[in-house]
């Protein structure tokens, strides 16, 4: 074999054994070890990489929950089981987890929305696709399209459309993703905590005229909730929001609303809370 080729297999074999070496030694001395309670946290987590916590991912928060970058219950889909285990891990006293559920807002299916004369949506059944497709069919430009986006977004299976053709929350399912949320272009869909009873199920900023034209149960934008609620209901664009930090709901008038856009998730609950203060509770 020619002297020159013997030299350069030495010469490169040389050169990859210096450098193997270099970089073993750069391995050993620049390595970062990781946090072993970082694995131990991603392992009881749900995996759902939902982004409900408000990070990339399971793994991101493991990662910021380990580090103190994030509170130990900031995983809305794993519930106080995976606080008590996160508590557990980090050697912390465990905290309260809030059950955050979805809340349809919007009261106005098949038989009580008003629909345009002489237009049939024929179509993919999306919501998405049905706002850029002349609004859908539906005359109200703010309440729930009916095309099932959020029951598709919902990796729980949390969301079910009824025969009314709204979406319907299974609360035992529901995780507080909002991934739903996400999905729902009208945004008619909020997250709030499962004890929150009372909302305005409405999102029209129409005047009381047009309210009525478009909507059987829309809210007409009357005041009445405001105007007795004591600071805590304020219109806004003929429809009332809720400051909930001020809600007494012994207060709210919400019998005198003729549509029933304010009314209580679950009106038997509510009848327990206000039997002290002897008020009445429809329960339908």
């Amino acid at each position: 074999m020619d002297i020159t080729i013997l030299i350069a297999i030495a010469t490169m074999g040389g050169l990859g054994f210096i450098f193997a070496g270099a970089l073993a030694f750069a391995d050993k001395k620049l390595r970062v070890e990781e946090n072993p309670k970082i694995a131990e946290v991603n392992e009881i987590l749900p995996n759902a990489n939902c982004g409900a916590c408000g990070n990339a991912g399971c793994y991101d928060f493991a990662v910021k929950v380990v580090n103190g970058e994030a509170k130990i219950n900031g995983c809305p889909v794993g519930g106080q089981e995976v606080v008590d285990e996160i508590a557990r891990i980090l050697g912390m006293e465990s905290s309260q987890s809030v059950k955050l559920v979805a809340r349809i807002l919007c009261n106005g299916g098949l038989a009580e929305a008003k629909f345009k004369d002489g237009v049939k949506y024929i179509g993919p059944e999306s919501c998405a696709v049905k706002t850029v497709v002349a609004g859908g069919d539906k005359l109200c430009l703010y309440g729930c399209l009916g095309g099932g986006d959020c029951v598709d977004a919902c990796q729980f299976g949390a969301i079910f459309m009824n025969e009314n053709g709204l979406p319907t929350v299974v609360e035992e399912l529901c995780t507080g993703c909002g991934q739903c949320v996400e999905a729902c272009p009208r945004g008619v869909i909020e997250i709030h905590p499962e004890d929150r009873e009372l909302f305005v199920f409405c999102k029209n900023h129409d005047d009381p005229k047009r309210s009525k034209e478009v909507c059987k149960v829309a809210c007409i934008g009357c005041g009445i909730c405001a105007r007795k609620s004591d600071g805590s209901i304020v219109m806004k664009e003929f429809l009332p929001e809720i400051d909930y930090s001020k809600l007494d709901i012994s207060k709210i008038p919400f019998d005198k609303c003729s549509t029933r856009a304010i009314r209580f998730v679950h009106p038997e609950k509510a009848a327990e809370l206000l039997k002290e203060e002897k008020i009445e509770v429809k329960v339908s």
